[in-house]
């Protein structure tokens, strides 16, 4: 059975589960977390942490009808938590998130036909199946949906059954094919190095989603390489410029006739624990470096070390979308690219949306509270 006491001179809750499993809560950590402090409905916090000494303190602990009941110094206060509620939430293990997944590193050994791939269908009319997708999608950073119906808007329904669309200053929509005055080469025929998109926006898009309506044209196949894979051989190969592509910000800039768009970013970008998180890469919306003079050639040495990464046939993989096939793919992980094509002998048209990172893995978390 579940076991609760007072540590006083720790000042812990100590909790032992039946599995064998026990942890230790500081009190004010608990009187924080009090199930009264917390909003019925929204489940916001409403407690004001304030309102309470620091150095408040326990004078009772009991297990009543299934719950741990605790009764503060003064006797104004009780509160009663779930153990079950305690287990999720032990202090440095942090609550399980459907959403966190392990990423699985590829290179260009790994062939486009063992990409996740699932049915257009199959993600309209099924939960299960559209959260299996979601996940795979998550593993591997990039993913292809078939059977996609000759509807320019049928990618859109696709995004936003995951979640709101990013509007961006291409708008909601951008349609990926040669067209006259270009402000962007993708709008032109010609090859597209290895990228991410947007670099010089604030917040880079999340997750891109390209359907393919046409590709009838010569040339124009797609290229992908994992960032994460890149950067990782990176970090161990030469640390130094991983280190310097971590810390040294560079300047990205978009401007035409309506926008002039900019931002600092490092080209490798690490979370708070110290794991990949995602890159800025896009050598033609890199800016004009703006680093102390004495800092260039050093960066310069690491710039071009991923530059050159990015074109190595030991990342990169190559396939053609067919029309009626949607890529899907993580754009703060996942460089693409293309060939060049020509125009002349055929259209090519792909339609591209976003979801940001934050739909896409709430979509997960609220796909997996029903279960299967």
């Amino acid at each position: 059975m579940t076991t609760a006491s007072l540590r006083g001179g720790d000042r812990v809750l100590h909790v032992a589960w039946p599995d064998g499993t026990s942890a230790e809560f500081p009190y004010i950590w608990l009187r924080d977390n009090c199930p009264s402090g917390f909003h019925p409905q929204t489940r916001e916090r409403q407690f004001d942490l304030t309102s309470i000494p620091f150095d408040i303190s326990l004078t009772d602990a009991a297990l009543e009808n299934g719950e741990i009941i605790l009764t503060w110094n003064g006797g104004d206060h009780v509160s009663r938590y779930d153990p079950d509620w305690l287990f999720d939430h032990r202090p440095g293990i942090g609550l399980a998130d459907p959403a966190r997944v392990e990423p699985v590193l590829w290179r260009s050994d790994f062939e486009p036909g063992n990409l996740p791939r699932a049915a257009a269908a199959d993600l309209m009319t099924s939960d299960d199946a559209l959260q299996d997708f979601l996940i795979a999608s998550k593993r591997t950073g990039l993913s292809i949906v078939d059977g996609m119906a000759n509807d320019k808007d049928a990618g859109m329904a696709i995004a936003r059954r995951i979640g709101f669309l990013r509007e961006t200053n291409f708008g909601t929509t951008f349609e990926v094919m040669s067209k006259p005055n270009p402000n962007n080469l993708a709008y032109t025929s010609h090859a597209l190095p290895l990228h991410t998109d947007l670099a010089n926006q604030e917040l880079p898009p999340g997750f891109q989603f390209l359907h393919c309506l046409a590709n009838e044209a010569e040339g124009g196949g797609s290229t992908f390489c994992d960032g994460f894979a890149i950067a990782s051989d990176l970090r161990d190969d030469d640390p130094d410029a991983f280190k310097l592509l971590c810390e040294t910000p560079v300047p990205f800039r978009f401007h035409d006739t309506d926008y002039d768009i900019r931002r600092h970013h490092t080209v490798i970008d690490l979370d708070p624990f110290g794991n990949l998180q995602e890159l800025h890469f896009n050598a033609h919306l890199a800016g004009i470096f703006d680093l102390p003079a004495d800092k260039m050639e050093p960066y310069y040495r690491a710039y071009r070390k991923i530059m050159e990464m990015t074109r190595s046939e030991k990342y990169v993989m190559t396939t053609r979308l067919e029309g009626g096939e949607m890529v899907i793919f993580d754009n703060r992980r996942v460089l693409h690219g293309r060939a060049a094509f020509d125009p002349n002998t055929g259209f090519r048209h792909l339609r591209g949306c976003y979801v940001d990172r934050g739909e896409f893995d709430s979509r997960i978390r609220v796909l997996s509270r029903t279960g299967k």
